[in-house]
């Protein structure tokens, strides 16, 4: 989970969630608990019912997730059988806007990666976050004007907008896919909590941006990131169980906080065990329902 702070910096390399909320014991004598990603991971239908997003980004659960399209006029969905195109219906609208936006702007649309998956929660591999169904990975490489084939979506790669082996923008990859008007129409949507990218093109979007900077607040320096951007909704009205991070700090985020990421030390190895994969007790106490209702 993606944290702002000075002192969250300092103990980001951790990349340890807090997750919040109730708890179940699980059974004596019912041996060790699952993992959480192993029974969401084995779920491939929703939970139907009125749409919730349940807990953290990264602890949290969905109900009543609905399906991307997998081909819209402005966009197409990518690693279909991942089975990761769900998410809170305030996700799909927002995706269909943004595709749409960008095709009246002039951009040829977009390519989806992961949402969540049907009933949200953890997921085997790839992510710590998109368990709410509130993020989406948006691809940077355009979307061709003809529809790619079953093979191609599961084949072609998105495009790094890095110099290959290094942690340095490239500027004609960046240029040609317009990822400041991408980028900056994305976050523009009031929804918008954050957008992640790598530091690197943080520092693109902060250069090339000679009007409005407000925008930039939402646009958050991360790891990896360099082949596509994540986009973090806020907690939608419906979901009173929803857990929102904190604002991010005031400022265009362009400053001191962003030249931290041009030191070693975001880069350094962390000295820190990776934590376990979440137990089910350990989301939010509906999320056993979720994934254990037929």
């Amino acid at each position: 989970m993606a944290t702002d702070t000075a002192a969250d910096r300092r103990r980001v390399r951790r990349m340890a969630s807090l997750v919040l909320g109730a708890t179940l014991a699980w059974p004596a004598g019912a041996g060790a608990e699952p993992f959480a990603r192993d029974l969401f991971g084995n779920r491939d239908t929703p939970l139907f019912g009125e749409a919730r997003a349940v807990g953290e980004h990264a602890g949290g659960c969905l109900i009543g997730g609905q399906q991307l399209a997998i081909d819209g006029e402005a966009w197409q969905a990518m690693r279909l059988s991942r089975n990761r195109h769900w998410g809170h219906p305030a996700l799909v609208d927002y995706v269909e806007r943004l595709a749409t936006a960008l095709r009246a702007d002039g951009h040829s649309g977009i390519l989806v990666g992961d949402m969540a998956q049907p009933r949200g929660g953890p997921m085997r591999t790839g992510h710590t976050s998109h368990q709410s169904g509130l993020d989406v990975d948006i691809w940077f490489k355009a979307m061709p004007e003809r529809r790619l084939d079953a093979f191609e979506r599961e084949t072609v790669s998105a495009l790094s907008l890095l110099v290959e082996g290094t942690r340095t923008l490239d500027r004609d990859r960046f240029d040609a896919f317009d990822a400041l008007t991408v980028v900056r129409t994305a976050a523009r949507f009031q929804e918008v909590d954050r957008i992640f990218v790598h530091p690197a093109i943080k520092r693109g979007l902060c250069e090339a941006e000679t009007g409005d900077r407000t925008w930039l607040r939402k646009v958050r320096a991360w790891w990896g990131h360099h082949y596509h951007f994540h986009v973090r909704l806020a907690c939608p009205a419906d979901s009173p169980n929803c857990i929102d991070q904190a604002p991010p700090p005031a400022g265009d985020g362009c400053g001191a906080e962003l030249d931290w990421w041009f030191t070693e030390e975001p880069w350094r190895p962390s000295t820190t065990p990776p934590r376990p994969p979440l137990r089910l007790h350990e989301l939010p106490s509906v999320c056993r329902v979720v994934v254990e209702a037929p």
